[in-house]
This record gives C-alpha cells, sequence and structure tokens, in this order.
C-alpha cells in the first residue's frame, strides 16, 4: 500500500495540537486546583481567625486579637483598629507591628487625619497602591516607618460603625488585592459580632463594680466614719470606677444659699493637692451649671480652667451633682489628662447614680451622726444630774461630817489628818463641778482643749493631778486660747520633765482676765534647765498686756502664774 506523503504533516499538526490543548487544560486544571486549594486555605485561615476573634470577653483583647487577626489574613507587616469616637475623630488606637521603642519616638498616636481620615468620613473600604499618591496624605511623622501599600475597611456595630481596620505593607511587596478585601470585610463583619459581645460584657461588669461600689461606701458611711474620709472615699472611689486619672468635690463656699462661688474640698488624683480650697466660680462654669440645675454632664474640657496656674491639663470631664431633686450638696468632678479618651454616656450615667446614691448615703450618715450627738448630749445630762443632785450631795454630807468631827477632836494629829482629808473632799467636789461642766463642753472648746493637753502630758506619769477651771472659757478670743494651750503646755511639760513632784495642780479661771495659775510640790526649776521656753511665756504675757510669774514656794515646789486681759 502506498502512503501519502502529504497528509502526514496534517496528522502531525493535529496530534501536535491535540497535545498542546491537552498540555493547556492541565495546566489550568492545576490552576484551578491551585485557587480551589488557595481559598480553601484562605477560607480556613478566615474561618481560624473568626474562632480567634470571637472566643473572648475582654473589649481591649478582642480589639487587639481582630489587629492580629487581620494581619495575618492578607500578610501584612503592620495593622491597626482605630476605634471612633463621639466627635468622629479616633479615640481608641489598637496597633500591631511596631514596638514600643518606635511607638516612643514616634509621639502621639494617630487622631484620623489624613487617608485615616478618608476611611472616616466615608465609611466604606480603601485599597491604595500608595499611601503617599492620594490627595489626603499628610505624611508621616518623625522616625515613623515607611509605609506604601493600605488597605482600611469599616468595623460596624448594630449598624453603626465602630471603628476602622488599617492595614499596611503587604509582606510580598505586591499592592493589597481584592480578595484582601473580601477576606479582611469578612472578617470586620464577625468582629464587630465579638466586639457587641465584649461590649455587653463589659457593660455588665462596669454596672456590677459600680453597684458593688455603691453598696460599700453606704455601708462605710452609715458605718460613722469621719465625714471628710467619707468625701475622699467616694471621690476615690469614683475615680478608679470611671478611669480618671483625678477627681475633686466641690463645695458651696459659704453657708448662703445665693453663695456666688464653690470651693474645691476633696483633691484625689497625683499632683490634684495643689488645687485643695481653690475657688470655682457658679456663673459661667461646668460645675456651676451642674450645682444650680442638678443635671450631670458629659464634656470635653471645662468651661472654668481649673488647671490654671499649674502644671496640669485637664481634658475630658466627667461633673456630676452630690444630691437629687431640688437639693445638691455639692458636685463630683472626674477628669482624664488633655488628650486622653472621652467618657462614653455609660460611664455618665453609672456615675451620676453613683454620686446620687453616695450623696443619699452622706445625708443619712449626717442625720445619724446627728442623732447619735443628741443621744450623747442626753446622756452627758443625765450624768450631769446625777453627779450633781447625788454624788455631790452625798460628798457635802461626809464633808460636813468630817468638820463636826474635826472641830470635836482633841488629838493634834488626828485634827490635822481631819483637816487635809477636808481639803481633798473639797478638790474632789470641785472636779467633779469641773466634770460636769466638761459634759456640757463642745470637744474644740478651750475647756476640752486644755484638758486634753494636760492628760497628754501626765499620761502614765504617777502624778496626781488636779485641774479647775471656771468662769465663761467660751468667750476667751481665739488668738488668747492659742497662748493658754501654749501656756498650759510648757508649764505642766516642765514640772513632769524636771520637777520630780508627786502632785501637780492647774487652775484656769476667766473673769476680767483669763488666769491660769500651776503649782507643783516638786524640787523647783535646776539652774541647768534652759530658760527660753519661759521666756516664751514672759513674752506671750508682755504681748497679750499681761502678767507672767514663776516662784518657789516656802513648802516646796514651784507656782507659776500667767495673766492675759480679756476684751
Amino acid at each position: 500500500m502506498v502512503e501519502d506523503v502529504g497528509a502526514q504533516p496534517n496528522r502531525v499538526t493535529a496530534e501536535l495540537a491535540h497535545l498542546q490543548l491537552r498540555e493547556l487544560l492541565a495546566e489550568v486544571q492545576g490552576r484551578i486546583e491551585q485557587i480551589v486549594d488557595g481559598t480553601r486555605g484562605r477560607m480556613d485561615a478566615l474561618l481560624d481567625a473568626v474562632m480567634a476573634v470571637s472566643s473572648g470577653l475582654e473589649l481591649d483583647a478582642t480589639l487587639r486579637e481582630i489587629v492580629c487577626a487581620a494581619s495575618e489574613l492578607v500578610s501584612a507587616r503592620y495593622g491597626a483598629l482605630g476605634v471612633v469616637g463621639s466627635d468622629e475623630k479616633l479615640a481608641e488606637f489598637v496597633y500591631e507591628g511596631i514596638d514600643e521603642a518606635t511607638r516612643d519616638l514616634i509621639g502621639p498616636l494617630p487622631t484620623g487625619h489624613g487617608v485615616l481620615g478618608v476611611v472616616i468620613d466615608e465609611a466604606k473600604p480603601l485599597r491604595l497602591r500608595d499611601i503617599a499618591a492620594h490627595p489626603a496624605s499628610v505624611g508621616f511623622p518623625a522616625n515613623h516607618p515607611p509605609m506604601r501599600t493600605f488597605l482600611g475597611v469599616p468595623v460596624q456595630v448594630r449598624g453603626e460603625v465602630f471603628g476602622r481596620l488599617y492595614l499596611t505593607e503587604k509582606l510580598d511587596g505586591q499592592e493589597f488585592t481584592e480578595d484582601d478585601e473580601v477576606v479582611v470585610r469578612a472578617l470586620a463583619g464577625a468582629a464587630g459580632i465579638a466586639i457587641e459581645n465584649a461590649r455587653l460584657y463589659q457593660h455588665a461588669r462596669r454596672r456590677e463594680q459600680w453597684q458593688r461600689a455603691t453598696a460599700d461606701i453606704t455601708a462605710e458611711l452609715l458605718g460613722g466614719v469621719d465625714p471628710g474620709k467619707a468625701l475622699h472615699l467616694v471621690a476615690s472611689s469614683a475615680a478608679l470606677l470611671a478611669e480618671a486619672d483625678f477627681a475633686f468635690i466641690a463645695l458651696p463656699a459659704g453657708d448662703e444659699e445665693d453663695t456666688a462661688e464653690l470651693v474645691v474640698a476633696v483633691c484625689e488624683g497625683k499632683g490634684a493637692e495643689v488645687l485643695n480650697d481653690k475657688l470655682i466660680p457658679i456663673d459661667g462654669s461646668t460645675s456651676g451649671s451642674t450645682f444650680i440645675d442638678h443635671e450631670p454632664r458629659n464634656v470635653g474640657r471645662l468651661a472654668v480652667n481649673l488647671a490654671e496656674g499649674t502644671d496640669l491639663a485637664f481634658g475630658p470631664a466627667l461633673v456630676l451633682p452630690l444630691g437629687g431633686g431640688e437639693s445638691t450638696a455639692g458636685v463630683l468632678i472626674l477628669l482624664r489628662t488633655v488628650g486622653a479618651i472621652a467618657f462614653d454616656e455609660e460611664q455618665l450615667d453609672m456615675a451620676a447614680s453613683f454620686a446620687g446614691q453616695a450623696a443619699l448615703a452622706l445625708e443619712q450618715a449626717e442625720v445619724r451622726l446627728a442623732k447619735h450627738e443628741l443621744d450623747v448630749l442626753a446622756d452627758r445630762d443625765r450624768i450631769a444630774r446625777d453627779l450633781h443632785d447625788h454624788v455631790i450631795q452625798r460628798l457635802f454630807a461626809v464633808g460636813l461630817a468630817m468638820q463636826s468631827t474635826h472641830r470635836r477632836s482633841v488629838d493634834p494629829t488626828v485634827a490635822a489628818r481631819l483637816a487635809d482629808h477636808i481639803d481633798q473632799l473639797h478638790e474632789v467636789i470641785q472636779e467633779i463641778r469641773t466634770a460636769i461642766f466638761d459634759l456640757h463642753t463642745n470637744d474644740e472648746s478651750l475647756r476640752a482643749t486644755l484638758r486634753s493637753t494636760i492628760n497628754e502630758l501626765t499620761a502614765e506619769t504617777g502624778l496626781r493631778v488636779s485641774v479647775r477651771m471656771s468662769g465663761p472659757l467660751d468667750v476667751v478670743p481665739a488668738s488668747t486660747s492659742g497662748d493658754a494651750e501654749a501656756v498650759v503646755r510648757e508649764a505642766v511639760s516642765n514640772v513632769v520633765r524636771h520637777a520630780r513632784a508627786r502632785e501637780l495642780s492647774v487652775t484656769v479661771s476667766v473673769d476680767d482676765e483669763l488666769v491660769i495659775e500651776v503649782v507643783d510640790d516638786g524640787i523647783g526649776i535646776p539652774d541647768v534647765v534652759a530658760r527660753s521656753g519661759l521666756s516664751g511665756l514672759a513674752n506671750r504675757a508682755a504681748q497679750s498686756g499681761g502678767t507672767f510669774s514663776v516662784s518657789a514656794m516656802d513648802t516646796g515646789g514651784t507656782r507659776l502664774v500667767w495673766s492675759a486681759p480679756l476684751p
């Protein structure tokens, strides 16, 4: 059979074409398998990322996990999540890929300017081959690592934009692809749910903490804590729970209802004590407005700068009324430093509720304290009546009987001992009368101050101490009261340290002048003892127009007399 030579090239061509088609199909199939495998791998990575960001309930940890997962999914060198505040600026910025040393060199975190602001304003994804080429680009600060490629995707929670995911510098040097955008958008959707869950958990935990703090404060206040300590407790607890840097409590300056100023009575925070006693005008100030209308306020800064003239710098503030209804005892001011994240409305609501409950507890504590003081006064009245009506009368009867016995005594020794006992009984009666008067005396009065000073200096000395006070000591002016305390302290201290006495008598009387007499049965004042203290007492007497003398008694011991005229 003769072979058709002309048909051979056609057959070879056909076989070659068939072979090329088969190779092409194999290549296409291989690429499809690669795409499928890549897609499957990417889907698996996406699912892993979704599981990772959804596993926690701590908001800060969840935000950081979202950034890490997004960076890993699209092979980005740097990643960040910016949380949008109420002013549509970045209130918080969580980042990955930049170490702390570089972060410190860069300076303040971004607030939403430049390309970052475009993603905030347009609320849609943005992919860039070169950040610097975008019209909104404002460049990078000094020491910032170079960044070229960019992918930004909004993160929504319940239909509202919570923040933005920012990814830069794809590791392979290529730009971010549409597939990258799709994957990150899918992750952002899952992240929104995770953020919502974390926020709900944070809200529940915050509310529990505020409620526990309110209960603790109420228990402390009703337990009889000092009013000053109570206010500090309220301020420090509120600052801790609201994550504030400073806390102040401002009260009306004066008792008048139409007072024009508030005064800072409580300061909490590093360096805050410099504002103690600072006056805040009610007219035109945020604190004054809250004091007048009883409405809590959440502001970016106070209308009147409390930090003026100090090294402090205040930013966001919560101003809360201490009270409710038509009555406000003062205002609680919680502050963060300038540039800090603003307080949210949840913190405002919880802090306002806390302040209201704390004010109610303070009011109840004051009522309880007033009732306790009335009960104490009633007990003092009863004790004073019993001492006067029963004890003193019986002592008088005993004294009269002893005087009768003394007159009939023929033995000089017995008569002398009876006379001594009668004198001692008279001293006891005088001391009981002084004690009765003290029961009706304010703890901050001159009478109470002098008695406290004497008790303090003679405690555990073994001295037999007799204290007599007569006359209206409450009329002594403050300046003379200070002199009186200094005289008693110096005189009694000298007796305790140098006199080697067994008995000490302190007599304070008020008539046209204040007279203080201190008598002891010791060895007198040794010459080696410095006289600077006594010279100081003499100077005090001279400055007030009074007199001062120290003399040795014939029976032994020393007698000190200091006097000052009264207006």
